[in-house]
């Protein structure tokens, strides 16, 4: 498979004043050196800027196009990664005022309310501004909504995986919200893919809600509380979903001790042991369609800001193979994520 890649700086819509830089890792058609519809979109929402710190390693994963090259590499050469920023920051606190309407000066959520859908509706938007201004440095010229896309990668529409790093969980956690409220009566209508229309991306919040698989919450932490989502009508309602023939929805989460064993900020382990509790609790209600699994990684080393970022590289997204999480990531050698109810006993056991 052929690909573009590049960092794009674009408006979440025409009359915007600001702008997302996007990192994106793009299928081509190798025949035609056009975009193609992939097998999944991967989503990956970035936290606060950290500069400055002199580490290779931090700044080598702070660049938008080595992350959208990373994410390829965990899920994929057939799927498209797109690596957002957020439009705004307050120095270096990332502001998605966008995408979570409640929030402080510094992006921090004061809650989650599924209103208006504006998660779901601006990722939409901002998507389709990434394809736009793709498909113009791809074929270096105007091109309109339908031209410079191959009809299909793919059998079906793309699935996609929102993955939320740092403070870029509350995204996240706005789109869970918005998912547990959102009506699936539209996917029996869902046009297919060989139909005229071309699917690079999701053309609605609806079309995006319906073909989310996977969430990973990588290594999310705030300096308030609100990293985790912790409504448990919110899992309810998607409990009920799935069981009205959504597709089932696997949940992972991803921690290292520089959040989970901060002890000057408990409130983000204690959230994610409630968030992993409330999920444990649905499985058996949703007849297994809500997966959830939950990864450690670095547990034998001290907190670090590198070990933060080196999560993003180390990220195991597959679930096959069980594993002691003490041992993922550097010098643990590679293996899978473990189904939550097994891992949050060995997490236990580690902080002891």
């Amino acid at each position: 498979m052929e690909r573009w890649s590049g960092v794009l700086r674009v408006p979440l819509h025409p009359n915007s004043r600001t702008f997302h830089r996007v990192g994106a890792s793009l299928c081509l058609s190798p025949e035609t050196r056009t975009l193609c519809v992939p097998i999944a979109n991967a989503i990956f929402f970035c936290g606060d800027r950290v500069e400055g710190t002199g580490n290779p390693v931090i700044e080598r994963l702070s660049n938008l196009q080595k992350l959208s090259e990373i994410i390829v590499s965990k899920f994929g050469s057939s799927i498209n990664a797109w690596v957002i920023e957020a439009s705004i920051f307050n120095g270096p606190f990332a502001v998605y005022k966008d995408f979570v309407l409640s929030m402080n000066q510094y992006g921090e959520p004061r809650s989650y309310h599924p209103n208006g859908f504006p998660a779901s509706t601006s990722t939409v938007l901002l998507l389709s501004s990434c394809l736009e201004e793709a498909k113009k440095v791809i074929l270096g010229t105007q091109v309109d909504s339908k031209s410079g896309c191959t009809p299909s990668c793919s059998l079906s529409h793309p699935k996609t995986f929102i993955l939320g790093f740092s403070k870029g969980g509350i995204v996240l956690n706005q789109i869970v919200t918005e998912l547990g409220f959102s009506d699936i009566g539209s996917i029996a209508n869902s046009p297919d893919v060989g139909s005229e229309d071309i699917y690079v991306v999701p053309r609605t919040k609806e079309d995006l809600l319906n073909s989310i698989s996977d969430i990973h919450y990588v290594d999310v932490g705030l300096n308030t509380s609100g990293a985790y989502l912790t409504n448990h009508d919110v899992f309810e309602r998607i409990s009920k979903r799935l069981m009205q023939e959504a597709p089932q929805l696997r949940f992972i989460l991803h921690g290292t001790p520089r959040q989970w064993s901060d002890k000057h900020r408990d409130w983000i382990r204690n959230e994610k042991d409630k968030m992993l509790y409330l999920l444990e609790s649905e499985v058996p209600k949703s007849a297994g369609k809500i997966k959830v699994f939950s990864r450690y990684y670095f547990a034998e080393m001290p907190p670090s800001m590198q070990m933060h970022f080196e999560i993003i590289e180390s990220l195991d997204a597959v679930e096959e193979v069980a594993c002691n999480p003490s041992t993922v990531g550097r010098g643990g050698g590679g293996c899978s994520v473990k189904p939550a109810s097994r891992c949050a006993l060995s997490l236990k056991e580690t902080y002891t």
